[in-house]
């Protein structure tokens, strides 16, 4: 069966689902990093600096985020 079939047939059946169980088994099937308390920590650790690092003025102008860009991309080549 071909991808696009397949990918047909799934979303017909999600629109008449009316049963959370199943679409949300559905969902952590397709989604299992959602459920997973070493990822959600992860997150919450990230976001938690990212506010720090913005508390502390360790943050970067468009302009300045962009020249560092270029400059890894040009390590790269």
């Amino acid at each position: 069966m071909e991808t696009i079939t397949i990918k047909e047939e799934l979303k017909q059946r999600l629109d008449i689902e009316d049963n959370p169980a199943v679409l949300q088994a559905i969902k952590d099937l397709l989604f299992p990093e959602e459920n997973d308390p070493i990822y959600i920590a992860k997150l919450i650790s990230r976001a938690l600096q990212a506010d720090e690092d913005i508390k502390a003025g360790r943050v970067y102008t468009s302009e300045e985020f962009k020249a560092k860009l270029d400059e890894s991309f040009a390590k790269k080549r």
